[in-house]
């Protein structure tokens, strides 16, 4: 039976809330994080503050973003007494995350995030790479599947190539739906992501690759040769030893770069 919230505050399904409520998973998740005295934690929707309490120390400094404000006045109530501690109401999906790294301290980003945002702000998340230390999220066990993913699987596409080529991707532990309230109809999972201290592929177009991929898995049941019409022909897709009768599942991420790469040079 799933436990009951911790506060009157009932969950909105419009913002995707599903509160947090078993202790040790909080405590696996906090283990997991493990901040240090110095750090700069940033977590994206703590809810009523469960996690929260378990990351915030007196020499931490932790900003928390959260777009319902029926939640803020207890967040301040409950984490205002520590020094460091800053609320921004705001939706995460619009959020500054340069701004908080303007000293020059790396990110590290945490949250339970609502499912029916999770990808479009990983996404945007992955725009600040360079601000960013390393991020812990609870996700949708199927969305950490797709970040990890291999080529040549159902899960390998957009969202996992993306993030791959900006971080390493670690799927930590699965969670199960009796550890929220109220409990959600599918499985979740923690996934550590660390952004790469230098890149592998440092000449590669991002723009560039972002396009390749975006049409390259426009239509996954077709071929690279009609996803990538208008952008790559046969003959550059066989330069690269690519079949354009191949569907883009069966691309590796170094062949995407290489992709991006000729698509660059093709239109300096």
């Amino acid at each position: 039976m799933s436990k009951k919230p911790k506060t009157s505050h009932t969950p909105r399904k419009r913002f995707g809330q599903n509160f947090l409520q078993d202790d040790g998973v909080i405590a696996r998740i906090a283990d997991a994080v493990h901040p240090l005295p110095g750090e700069h934690l940033v977590e994206i929707g703590p809810g009523q503050g469960a996690l929260t309490k378990a990351l915030i120390s007196p020499d931490l400094r932790l900003d928390v973003i959260e777009l319902d404000r029926d939640l803020v006045s207890g967040l301040l109530a409950a984490f205002s007494i520590f020094p460091h501690f800053k609320l921004h109401s705001a939706d995460a999906l619009d959020f500054d995350f340069a701004a908080l790294a303007a000293d020059g301290v790396p990110l590290r980003v945490v949250g339970n995030l609502p499912y029916n945002i999770s990808t479009p702000l990983i996404f945007r998340l992955l725009e600040f790479a360079p601000h960013i230390q390393d991020m812990h999220f609870m996700l949708q066990r199927e969305v950490v599947n797709r970040l990890a993913a291999q080529p040549g699987t159902k899960h390998w596409g957009r969202l996992g190539i993306m993030a791959q080529y900006h971080c390493e991707v670690e799927h930590l532990f699965d969670v199960p739906p009796e550890a929220f309230f109220p409990p959600p109809r599918v499985q979740s999972a923690i996934v550590r992501l660390t952004p790469h201290a230098g890149s592998p592929w440092p000449a590669c177009d991002t723009r560039a690759l972002r396009q390749v991929v975006q049409s390259a898995f426009a239509q996954r049941r077709k071929t690279l040769r009609n996803n990538l019409k208008g952008i790559l022909d046969d003959a550059a897709l066989e330069s690269l030893g690519l079949d354009p009768g191949a569907r883009a599942e069966t691309l590796s991420l170094e062949d995407f770069i290489a992709l991006a790469n000729h698509l660059s040079r093709g239109t300096d």
